[in-house]
């Protein structure tokens, strides 16, 4: 299962934000490869298992600040080089302040704290030894292997 996302990384402590403010508390933006184990989200009603294990979470490769990059952005993804998901931010159904501010309403962010965002139709299963790319037009690319649990 592949869902590529942009994330943002906070900067601050942060707690109660408001979506006018939100931008204030990022550090920086990258890619992150969401996996999700498909078979644990069928017996599991929390999702711990399927969304919290070894290596379901890559980021990278690098963390640009918002003075280096602004949104929108274009984020594509390939396993085995055909594209299978191509979107952008702009097309969020939540947009990253309305996440922060939501996220903020519940918990604190703490500073290196990752917040993933939504993701463009085109999820689907993957195998081990596919080579996943996730790009973020001025960001770079994220390159897995996915391996067998």
């Amino acid at each position: 299962m592949f869902r590529q996302r942009s994330s943002a990384w906070a900067a601050t402590r942060s707690r109660h934000l408001r979506a006018a403010n939100a931008y204030e508390a990022i550090l920086g933006y990258t890619c992150m490869n969401d996996v999700s184990d498909r078979d644990a989200q069928s017996w599991e009603k929390n999702w711990v298992r399927a969304k919290g294990f070894d290596t379901s979470a890559p980021l990278g490769p690098v963390i640009l600040t918002p003075d280096e990059i602004e949104e929108p952005f274009h984020i594509t993804l390939r396993v085995n080089g055909v594209t299978k998901q191509d979107g952008s931010t702009r097309d969020l159904i939540v947009s990253i302040p309305a996440i922060l501010e939501e996220v903020t309403s519940f918990m604190t962010l703490e500073p290196g704290d990752v917040v993933a965002t939504g993701t463009p139709a085109g999820v689907g299963p993957l195998s081990p030894g596919d080579l996943v790319e996730i790009e973020i037009d001025g960001i770079g690319i994220l390159r897995n292997r996915v391996r067998a649990p």
